[in-house]
């Protein structure tokens, strides 16, 4: 059956195409080598390519021109990463409890007199009233402050662009809390109201003495005022948990709607939890997709993520040292693990916003401290679950803010919404990397510049560039 294409067997031509007459191998290899030549052949006369042709005569192949190859493997290196095919399997991001967006807001919570309007004020470079009295706050003062990023620094140096635009933090300072808030003292309902409205809580508490700075309650004790504000969010979500289990109860067991039954059982759960084990709904680490999905919907107080901060004096901030610290971080790690404890000193900010930026740098040098306020706001934006990707170039830096976990295509829809529905890939450097050779062409010598596809999840700090259809505009009649 057919020739034996050369003497060293590979086989005859037959069934190359459906029906196609028998030939020497030796012309075929020529003419088809021809036509690969002029596509950039990666093959060989004598190369595998070819081989696995003439061993499987009987299969046909599709009519036209040989495909295109994409790179030669033998002069060029193998691409990078190619991004994935479409429909390929991902990781999955774990949920998140809270609103999803990028313009999240952290609100600074706390007693009355504790420091949270000059707070506020240092840290939004603000001027919000600050007085010697209970609820000189009222209604919540809103602000964004930048956040602090030597690698957002070093790619403004790097470049030089025309527009340098950093990630920001929404920051919002809301009244003092008093306790029995969840039953309208003090400005009650309003203030939880203004917590409920924020996205993760800053709690700030004063282990600072000072005669001409009245407390509330009478004393500093910053675990009792800590104590303070967890029962005013605990009883708040326990009043709002009871109405939705009787009304869920009502249509879900006695009107026997089933596709409100999943909701009503994970109600009872958070009920149990929250109710009668009494404990916060960010304390439970392994609620599942589908309870999430619930929380969501109902955003309780309980459930924001916290970073305790805690208001020193100006001399127990430069010689760190406190007798409440030890006793905050031993609370802290009992009923609140993993929760952050960040000491600064509102009195010391505000004395360093006042000078100079000489002036402030030898205070500082003389005193061998620094402010607490560049790592209160990472804190505070980590703590929100965001976090942001950079693009670079002479004509801008930007940092663009996202959620933890957001897919390539999701990223390069907060740049332009055609990126997101046009997406190709997205091509990635590591700021680490771009740091460490120097250049995107060194870089890209070293194989480490990335191709992406739409299953990839961005990650901090990377340097990104997209690549997109622009949408065709539908025809005018």
């Amino acid at each position: 059956m057919g020739g034996a294409g050369g003497s060293e067997g590979r086989g005859g031509a037959r069934g190359l195409r459906a029906g196609a007459a028998r030939r020497p191998a030796r012309p075929f290899r020529r003419r088809h080598h021809r036509r690969r030549r002029r596509r950039r052949a990666c093959c060989s006369a004598e190369g595998p390519g070819l081989c696995f042709l003439l061993l499987l005569p009987r299969l046909p192949l599709p009519a036209g021109p040989v495909s295109r190859c994409r790179w030669d493997p033998v002069s060029s290196p193998a691409p990078s990463t190619m991004p994935p095919k479409k429909g390929g399997d991902a990781i999955k991001p774990p949920p998140i409890i809270g609103r999803f967006g990028t313009s999240l807001k952290i609100g600074i919570v706390g007693l009355p007199n504790v420091g949270k309007s000059t707070f506020f004020n240092v840290l939004t470079n603000s001027q919000a009233s600050a007085e010697n009295f209970p609820f000189c706050t009222i209604d919540p003062n809103e602000s964004r402050v930048p956040v602090p990023d030597e690698r957002f620094d070093f790619l403004c140096q790097y470049h030089k662009p025309a527009s340098k635009i950093p990630a920001f933090l929404n920051v919002v300072d809301i009244a003092g809390l008093v306790k029995g808030a969840h039953n309208g003292q003090g400005l009650g309902n309003a203030f939880l109201s203004h917590i409920s409205a924020c996205d993760g809580i800053f709690h700030l508490t004063r282990a600072f003495e000072d005669d001409d700075i009245t407390h509330v309650e009478g004393s500093v004790d910053p675990i009792r005022d800590i104590e303070i504000i967890h029962e005013e969010l605990q009883l708040k979500d326990e009043e709002m948990i009871g109405p939705i289990i009787d009304k869920l109860e009502k249509v879900a067991v006695r009107g026997g709607d089933k596709k409100l039954k999943p909701e009503y059982d994970i109600m009872c759960k958070v009920k149990s939890w929250v109710i009668d084990q009494k404990k916060p709904v960010r304390f439970y680490h392994d609620w599942n997709d589908k309870e999430i999905e619930v929380l969501n919907k109902h955003l309780f107080l309980t459930s924001k993520p916290m970073v305790y901060l805690v208001n020193l004096s100006e001399k127990d901030y430069i010689r760190k040292k406190n007798k409440w610290l030890i006793k905050i971080k031993e609370w802290v790690d009992k009923y609140d693990p993993g929760a952050l404890v960040i000491p600064f000193s509102g009195a010391l900010e505000l004395k360093l916003q006042e000078l100079s930026a000489e002036e402030r740098q030898k205070y500082l040098e003389a005193n061998m401290t620094q402010s607490a306020l560049p790592k209160i706001i990472k804190a505070g934006f980590a703590a929100l679950q965001l976090e942001y990707f950079f693009t670079a170039g002479p004509d801008e830096v930007r940092a663009w803010t996202i959620r933890k976990g957001t897919k390539a295509p999701q990223a390069a829809g907060k740049i332009h919404t055609d990126f997101e529905k046009g997406f190709i890939m997205a091509e990635v450097m590591k700021y680490e990397d771009f740091k460490e050779e120097g250049s995107e062409n060194a870089v890209k010598a070293a194989g480490k510049y990335r191709q992406q596809g739409r299953n990839y999840i961005v990650e901090d700090g990377d340097i990104i560039f997209f690549k997109f259809n622009t949408p065709q505009q539908p025809k005018k009649k």
